[in-house]
């Protein structure tokens, strides 16, 4: 076989392999501006904004959202404890991506893989809960396709617990920008969700003489006013993603923007639908019930005389301080008055004549 036969066997066998390898030739979704997009009230799940919304498309490291419900409730329920110890397994610790560097055998809480997971998107830490939970990656997994199936996901799938890119016999995680608002209602109408989801930067291992420190991907939390969570998502193939939530004067609504072709157009296009949806929820918010007024109604009187009115009008017109007193008033007391000197100036007249007498 010549050199240039060699060459064109080593070509063909590479697309065989590539074309057998769903990892490797996975299609890739992304658009410009995005593949799908929507927004919702977060209290009743109303569409305010919806473009292309059933559009499928890869969640990527947005999956591990529902990572995060399923762990809450299995705290609510009390099969888990925030404190509880998870010790790491050699898979668990092999993992690549996105992580913060897990060794076999090490042992972190809950409530620290939970952050490393929302915070740093860290796969070896949502392979770590899955696996201590669940027992294994498989059984995690098929809570996870449950608990869609439960929050009406219709159109979603999970076939990872990190949403990696799938490897060799792999299928992908597929969704849908609607189905993914569906997930964050669950989680955002949670307070102890949202204490994850709004974290911005983290120390891991904060004992450590270098800790680990665990930066948001999610730039909304800092520049989006009311912005507390969620998550995104990034891949090659399925681009950037983000689902994103937001509260003001009261309401609140989420975002997702799926599949982008850069982080940039992602994030601008979910501030300006989520802006736009929460502008809608605040215009249409019923007005604050009046509050309670501290007038007492006057009691119930016969209709006031032409001559009461007269004495009233007088009386808001009299200075302050002064009193009216009615003209018939005086004169009555000024005959009294008249009357008690006219009988002590007798009364006086009479003393000194008896005096003299004697």
């Amino acid at each position: 076989m010549n050199r240039f036969a060699l060459l064109r066997f080593l070509v063909v066998a590479q697309l065989l392999i590539i074309s057998s390898t769903p990892a490797l030739c996975l299609e890739a979704l992304s658009r410009d501006p995005y593949v799908g997009a929507i927004v919702v009230d977060a209290s009743d799940g109303r569409v305010l904004f919806e473009d292309n919304a059933d559009a499928k498309a890869y969640p990527a490291s947005m999956i591990k959202l529902m990572n995060l419900l399923i762990i809450l409730d299995a705290v609510d329920k009390g099969q888990l404890r925030m404190d509880e110890i998870v010790t790491v397994s050699a898979e668990a610790s092999r993992m690549g991506g996105s992580q913060v560097y897990l060794k076999e055998k090490e042992t972190f809480t809950v409530e620290d893989l939970l952050y490393a997971m929302i915070v740093q998107s860290a796969n070896d830490a949502a392979l770590a809960l899955a696996q201590h939970y669940a027992g294994s990656r498989e059984g995690f997994v098929d809570l996870m396709n449950k608990k869609a199936m439960e929050l009406g996901m219709k159109d979603t799938v999970f076939h990872s617990v990190h949403g990696l890119p799938p490897g060799k016999s792999q299928m992908p995680d597929l969704t849908t920008a609607r189905d993914m608002a569906r997930l964050g209602r669950a989680l955002a109408n949670r307070p102890e969700a949202l204490v994850f989801t709004s974290t911005i930067e983290r120390a891991f291992r904060p004992d450590a003489a270098q800790p680990f420190i665990m930066r948001t991907h999610n730039h909304l939390l800092k520049n989006f006013e009311g912005c507390d969570g969620l998550k995104t998502g990034y891949y090659s193939a399925a681009g950037f993603s983000i689902a994103a939530t937001a509260q003001k004067k009261g309401v609140r609504a989420i975002a997702v923007v799926m599949g982008s072709t850069n982080n940039k157009i992602r994030d601008a296009k979910a501030r300006e639908i989520l802006s736009k949806g929460l502008m809608e929820l605040v215009l249409s918010a019923p007005p604050p019930a009046p509050a309670a007024s501290a007038t007492v109604a006057p009691a119930a009187s016969e209709p006031a005389s032409a001559a009461d009115i007269s004495a009233d009008i007088a009386a808001e017109e009299t200075a302050p301080g002064m009193v009216m007193i009615r003209k018939r008033t005086l004169v009555i007391a000024g005959l009294i008055n008249a009357a008690v000197i006219l009988l002590l100036a007798v009364a006086l007249v009479r003393s000194r004549s008896a005096n003299r007498r004697f």
